[in-house]
């Protein structure tokens, strides 16, 4: 599938629950009111709709949320999912999670046939960490990272840069990757949902967090890429990756290769713009693939340059008013 730009859509996002046990402040409100369940797909046809992008050329298919593992019966579609990794079909399969659920399901995901994660971690003081999800327990996720490395999952931890909040944590958080021999990816703090002066104010270009950075950490060049956003360094005294996502300071849409399906069934071309592509009538209207497949074509078609994101104390504080949870990040 080509875009009105010429790049090649071959990467889904795939929000399967709005719920989820945390509510990070960048991401939830506390007092969330979740989506009835007729609204949301099912398993099945979120299945559905996934083979439908592999037939189209998608390789790689990444599960989100809410927190994806809260969903009731999620190994079925993981299980169903990860059976379609081969020649002909996905090159890749992963989940990105806060980490809560890991130490229950790591084994069953590697067994599914998904061989990398990306868990979440805003802190690494617990209670820091318990005050940016709300209701989180740090010890929890912790469990969960062991558990997903004895199953043999390679970890990459996400944290959101947050001014004045976890800023003096990040050389930290670079040693304990080094020791865990995780990857780490810093992602600048996005203007989405219901947000106000405390986000505008806590925003950290990432261009200042990665000088600071290397005062103490020399960070190496590298080609290395996932087929997300992040631009990739190698930190030579630890030897594991640091990445940086900046939809704020550089918003890297020229390589923009994916879409994202909310867990209702639309189709978000951008994760920065409002138009999306109903998913859900076509799939629901009939057994043949053939309104979908046109739909899926239609929406593609749409697919903007970029996003625009702005974080402005002298404009509106939102830029995008749906929840981060809405499209999974």
């Amino acid at each position: 599938m080509l875009d009105p730009f010429g790049r090649s859509i071959s990467y889904l996002r795939v929000s399967v629950t709005d719920r989820c046990d945390f509510r990070c402040v960048y991401c939830m409100a506390e007092d969330m009111t979740f989506l009835p369940k007729s609204e949301v797909l099912s398993l099945e046809e979120m299945d559905r709709l996934c083979g439908a992008f592999i037939r189209k050329g998608v390789k790689k298919i990444r599960l989100t949320g809410g927190e994806p593992l809260v969903r009731g019966g999620i190994m079925t579609l993981i299980n169903s999912l990860g059976a379609r990794i081969g020649a002909d079909g996905l090159e890749e399969l992963t989940l990105t999670t806060n980490g809560s659920q890991l130490e229950k399901y790591a084994a069953q995901l590697h067994a599914a046939g998904v061989r990398r994660i990306n868990v979440s971690l805003d802190s690494l003081e617990p209670e820091k960490f318990t005050s940016l999800t709300r209701w989180g327990k740090l010890e929890k996720v912790l469990a969960g990272l062991r558990a997903a490395k004895a199953a043999g999952l390679a970890i990459k931890i996400n944290t959101v840069a947050l001014r004045g909040v976890n800023d003096m944590e990040f050389d930290r958080l670079i040693a304990w990757c080094g020791e865990e021999g995780f990857d780490l990816v810093l992602i600048e703090v996005m203007p989405m949902g219901d947000i106000g002066p405390q986000r505008v104010d806590q925003y950290l270009p990432l261009s200042l967090a990665r000088t600071a950075i290397q005062r103490t950490w020399t960070l190496d060049d590298t080609d290395y890429r996932t087929g997300g956003p992040a631009r990739y360094y190698t930190v030579r005294e630890t030897g594991r990756r640091l990445g940086f996502i900046t939809p704020m300071t550089h918003n890297f849409c020229e390589s923009c290769n994916r879409v994202r399906l909310t867990c209702t069934g639309q189709l978000y071309m951008c994760l920065g713009q409002e138009d999306s592509a109903d998913l859900r009538a076509p799939i629901r209207a009939s057994e043949s693939d053939a309104q979908l497949d046109a739909a899926i074509i239609e929406a593609i078609a749409r697919k903007p340059k970029g996003h625009d994101f702005v974080i402005d104390r002298r404009g509106p504080n939102v830029s995008v008013p749906r929840h981060m949870s809405v499209t999974g990040g």
